[in-house]
């Protein structure tokens, strides 16, 4: 087993991420069936750059965008003072970023993202997660979702799946509202070499949660994108859109990186969906699928067993 050098480790995890997001850009084509994403690549100003690659008024998808990015230069004033001596003067970073938004509120919402980290001071590590938000949550969905993420996490790790998903359960979490911005996942930051795992295998895990987002997804949608619905599901998706926007808006690490960093502001917020709706003081019926939604909106189920 051999450890990643520094110097390597940039130019190879760079590429891993860009075949990446080759091979979900053309996966999710596939699965649509007729859309077909639009790239474009940017520099960034201070360093780095990316390519950007959404998919608009597709067959299933709505919006969907599948980031590639790394970027690099001097550390920002805000990263010196979240990681204090481990910040160092310069930074790189690297990752790739979906967002999935389905025309069918009975396809749900998929997040995932995979990055690596470096700072000038030689300290690295790897971060990212898959996420599912529903429209209608399905606890049959929920199910296989958890059950495919814990597969992926045992191969390395059988404490991993349980720290990550109450990780997912705590960070997608609106706290305004109360309420978790969907089933949850599994989310890791900061996962660096220790007694226990290697950097090498650290990465191999990173890159095994990236591996899982596209047989999950288009699993997924061929279970629900050929089931119809009504306009008022339809209504009742824009209201749950509203608040996936107000999640990446208000607390996605992510965005608020990008935004710090002089990242480009479209890529940035492609994430936000095409069209939302905010109806003042909105309260689903008792004993409608939208009630029964809403109060699955909440940590620490038990999504496998349950």
């Amino acid at each position: 087993m051999v450890e990643f050098a520094m110097a390597t480790d940039r130019r190879y995890i760079a590429d891993w991420l860009m075949s990446l997001q080759d091979r979900i850009t053309e996966g999710l084509e596939v699965a649509d069936g007729t859309g077909r994403f639009r790239e474009d690549n940017w520099e960034r100003p201070g360093g780095g750059g990316g390519r950007s690659r959404v998919l608009t008024n597709g067959s299933v998808i709505e919006k969907g965008g599948v980031n590639f990015s790394a970027v690099f230069g001097s550390t920002p004033d805000f990263l010196k003072q979240q990681l204090g001596p481990e910040a160092g003067s310069e930074f790189f970073a690297t990752g790739v970023s979906i967002v999935i938004h389905p025309n069918s509120p009975q396809v749900p919402i998929i997040h995932m993202n995979v990055r690596y980290f470096e700072t000038g001071s030689k300290v690295r590590w790897v971060g990212g997660g898959i996420d599912l938000t529903p429209h209608y949550v399905k606890r049959e969905d929920a199910r296989f979702f958890h059950q495919t993420l814990k597969a992926t996490c045992d191969r390395f790790d059988e404490a991993y799946y349980p720290a990550f998903k109450q990780w997912a359960d705590d960070y997608f979490f609106i706290k305004h509202r109360k309420e978790t911005r969907g089933v949850g996942g599994i989310f890791f930051d900061h996962l660096k070499a220790d007694d226990r795992h290697g950097f090498d295998d650290r990465i191999r895990f990173m890159q095994a949660v990236g591996d899982t987002f596209l047989p999950t997804y288009t699993e997924l949608i061929r279970r629900n994108a050929g089931i119809a619905f009504t306009e008022r599901e339809k209504q009742w998706q824009l209201i749950r859109r509203g608040r996936y926007a107000e999640f990446n808006l208000v607390y996605d690490r992510g965005t608020k990186f990008g935004l710090e960093t002089d990242g480009r502001i479209e890529s940035i917020l492609m994430s936000l969906p095409p069209l939302a709706s905010w109806e003042y003081d909105f309260q689903p019926a008792a004993g409608t699928p939208e009630a029964e939604t809403q109060a699955l909106l909440i940590k620490g189920i038990d999504w496998i067993k349950g």
